[in-house]
C-alpha cells in the first residue's frame, strides 16, 4: 500500500498541483501561529513544549485518522494516505519557480531571472552575476527537492514501517516549517528560546534524510566524487544537513557550488572550489539528477513491498 500511495500522490501532484493557499496549509501555519502566540513564553521548556504540540499533534490525528479508517475499509484508510501524501509530497509545490527562472535564463533575461528567485525566496531583488545567480538557482532547487520530496519520503517510509502510518510526512514537513517561521523577527518575535527549539528540533529530524537524499544523489551521479565531497568538505557548503546535500550535488554534477576565495592560487582538482562555474546547461543535470533519484527510490520502495509479500 506505501509505494502504490506513493506513486499515485506523485501522479496526482502531477496532474493536478496543490495551490499555496489551499486550506490544509493555511490551516496548519494558523495551527503553528495560535501555539506560538499562547505558549512562547521565553523559557526553554515553553520552547519546546510549543514545538512538540505544533509538529506532533498533526501528526497525531493524521495517525489516528487513518488508524480509524483501517477499521472500517482498507480502501478508505488508503485514500486517506494518498490524501496525506498529496499535501505533503510533490514537486509542484516548488518547481514552477524553478521553471520561471530557467525560462528567463534561456531568454537571456538574466534581469527577470534574478527578480524571479527573489520572489521565491521572498527578499529583496540584487543584482547578481550570471554565475552566482545559476548557482544559488541550483542551490535552492535541490534544496527544496530534499524538503519537499525525498526528506518527506524517509520519513513517511521510517514511520509506516513502526506501524505510524503516513504521520511521518507530516511529522516532517511540520519540523521543517517550523525551522524557517520560528526565526526572529523584526517584532522581536518569537522568543530566543523558541528559535532555539525548532532550529535543533529541525537539525534531528532532518539528519537521515539528508544523507538519504545525498547517498541518492551520489549514486545516480558521480559516486566517487559526491561522496568524497560530502564527507570532507560538506561545512564549506552550507551549516548542518543542508551542506551534506549541496556538497553530494556538487560532487554529483561536477559543479562549482562554493565560491573561490578571493586572491587564491591554483587549487587542486580535488577542491569543490576547483569546480566548473555553474552553466545554463547545469539545471537541466539537475532535474535529471532529481527525477533519476526518485526513480531510483521508488525502485527501491517497490522492492522493499514485493519482498514484504
Amino acid at each position: 500500500m506505501g509505494f502504490l500511495a506513493v506513486l499515485l500522490a506523485l501522479l496526482l501532484e502531477q496532474a493536478r498541483p496543490l495551490a499555496f493557499d489551499n486550506p490544509v496549509h493555511a490551516g496548519l501555519r494558523s495551527w503553528a501561529r495560535t501555539v506560538r502566540r499562547n505558549l512562547d513564553a521565553g523559557q526553554s521548556a515553553h520552547g519546546w513544549l510549543a514545538w512538540l504540540l505544533a509538529a506532533g499533534v498533526p501528526a497525531l490525528v493524521v495517525m489516528l485518522v487513518y488508524h480509524a479508517l483501517w477499521q472500517f475499509s482498507v480502501l478508505l484508510s488508503f485514500a486517506w494516505v494518498v490524501a496525506v501524501l498529496y499535501v505533503t509530497l510533490g514537486f509542484r509545490q516548488f518547481s514552477h519557480h524553478f521553471s520561471e527562472i530557467r525560462r528567463s535564463l534561456d531568454e537571456g533575461n538574466d534581469a527577470q531571472a534574478r527578480e524571479q528567485l527573489a520572489q521565491w525566496l521572498r527578499v529583496q531583488p540584487s543584482s547578481l552575476p550570471r554565475a552566482e545567480l545559476l548557482r544559488q538557482v541550483i542551490e535552492h532547487s535541490v534544496l527544496a527537492a530534499h524538503r519537499h520530496v525525498f526528506g518527506v519520503l524517509v520519513c513517511f517510509v521510517v514511520f509506516w514501517a513502526v506501524g505510524l502510518g503516513p504521520a511521518g510526512a507530516v511529522f516532517y514537513r511540520m519540523a521543517e516549517y517550523l525551522s524557517r517561521n520560528w526565526r526572529a523577527r523584526p517584532d522581536g518575535t518569537p522568543s530566543a528560546a523558541l528559535q532555539n527549539a525548532a532550529a535543533q528540533a529541525w537539525r534531528w529530524v532532518d539528519h537521515v534524510p539528508a544523507r538519504v537524499t545525498a547517498m541518492g544523489f551520489a549514486i545516480v551521479g558521480n559516486f566517487e566524487e559526491a561522496v568524497a565531497s560530502w564527507r570532507g568538505d560538506a561545512a564549506r557548503f552550507a551549516p548542518g544537513s543542508d551542506g551534506v546535500v549541496l556538497a553530494a550535488t556538487s560532487g554529483a554534477l561536477n559543479v562549482r557550488l562554493i565560491a573561490q576565495p578571493e586572491g587564491a592560487g591554483p587549487l587542486d582538482d580535488s577542491d569543490p572550489a576547483a569546480r566548473p562555474q555553474p552553466q545554463l546547461a547545469h539545471l537541466g543535470s539537475v532535474v535529471g539528477l532529481v527525477w533519476r533519484s526518485v526513480v531510483l527510490w521508488m525502485l527501491l520502495l517497490a522492492l522493499l513491498t514485493l519482498a514484504r509479500f
